[in-house]
């Protein structure tokens, strides 16, 4: 039997390089869409240039015989947004361009449209041990997840509307090799020794290693079961932002200098210098419930949280020595 042709957005982003490159290894036929000429995508692949989303008007002629698109592509979340209006430009990219790429590709005949969101849909606090579901219902105001949960609303109204199946994917924090951000500052911040003042932090939070996550799109792609349901994924490992700094240690072989200051007295002073969204992502809890995977999918974590954490250190090294 045939393999379907997948086309996927974002394929040179920190997640599509990876599926990309898993989808090719299973031998599937994989066009890439990027931006520009100058983007390099793995041999194999198909590179198709389009430019920026929200200026691309007609993707019926990239959508001809694709039989599965996976969305990856998107304005992400940024902490310290300088625009004048975020949400307005949150909406061009995720919620409008995105709909305008669903719904040619039902009109194209596309078999099925996987489009990865994110958890912020359900918000960004969780109680201890009381963690989001895919069906808890919630309208987020933060710019990011307002424009991510509008667009999965109008993806599934494709799917009732249209023979074209929808797949939501609501990943947490996702690390791996070649991460960014915060979560590659934190291993600077390890790496050097420095003291940090996070010895004494008893929140559970979720993430997702990128190998699980590959796994779990590409699982989305091909179950029958899959169809028109909504999923969070997980390690199914929670740990405290304490646990995770060991642990990092640990990759790197190196002791902690974690300082045990109380929480509340660090919640008060990231409030006085206005780091609110920085204290919660260290101090409060995210935890996510990825049982709809396990039991309607049948799906398991291929790595575990230690395992990716080493991969994930050990390609910061070899950067560190290039």
């Amino acid at each position: 039997m045939l393999k379907p042709n997948i086309l996927i957005t974002g394929a040179t982003g920190f997640v599509g390089r990876q599926l990309v490159t898993e989808l090719l290894v299973q031998k599937f036929s994989v066009f890439a869409i990027v931006r520009d000429e100058g983007a390099v995508v793995p041999i194999g692949a198909t590179k198709i240039i389009k430019g920026d989303l929200t200026t691309i008007k007609d993707w019926l002629p990239v959508l001809q015989n694709i039989d599965i698109v996976i969305h990856l592509a998107g304005r992400a979340h940024i902490v310290d947004d300088s625009v004048a209006d975020p949400l307005a430009e949150f909406r061009k990219v995720n919620t409008k361009a995105s709909l305008k790429l669903a719904k040619q590709a039902a009109e194209a005949g596309v078999k099925r449209f996987v489009f990865i969101s994110s958890v912020k849909v359900n918000g960004e606090i969780t109680c201890l041990d009381k963690p989001f579901k895919p069906d808890d219902h919630f309208v987020p105001d933060d710019p990011y997840g307002l424009s991510k949960y509008e667009a999965e609303q109008g993806v599934m109204a494709l799917a009732k509307e249209t023979d074209m199946e929808v797949v939501i994917i609501r990943p947490p924090l996702v690390y791996g090799p070649g991460v960014r951000a915060n979560f590659a500052s934190m291993i600077r911040w390890v790496d050097k020794g420095v003291p940090l003042p996070f010895g004494a932090i008893h929140n559970k939070r979720s993430l997702v290693a990128l190998d699980n996550l590959v796994s779990f799109i590409i699982c989305c792609m091909k179950h029958p079961k899959a169809a028109n349901e909504i999923f969070l994924i997980s390690d199914g490992e929670d740990v405290s932002t304490t646990q995770l700094l060991k642990k990092v240690a640990d990759a790197l072989g190196k002791k902690t200098m974690l300082v045990p200051i109380p929480v509340e007295l660090m919640r008060w002073v990231a409030k006085l210098f206005a780091k609110r969204g920085m204290a919660n992502r260290l101090f409060s809890s995210l935890q996510v419930d990825s049982s709809k995977a396990y039991d309607l999918l049948a799906w398991e974590p291929m790595t575990s949280m230690d395992e990716q954490l080493q991969k994930t250190v050990n390609a910061y090294l070899n950067e560190k020595i290039i």
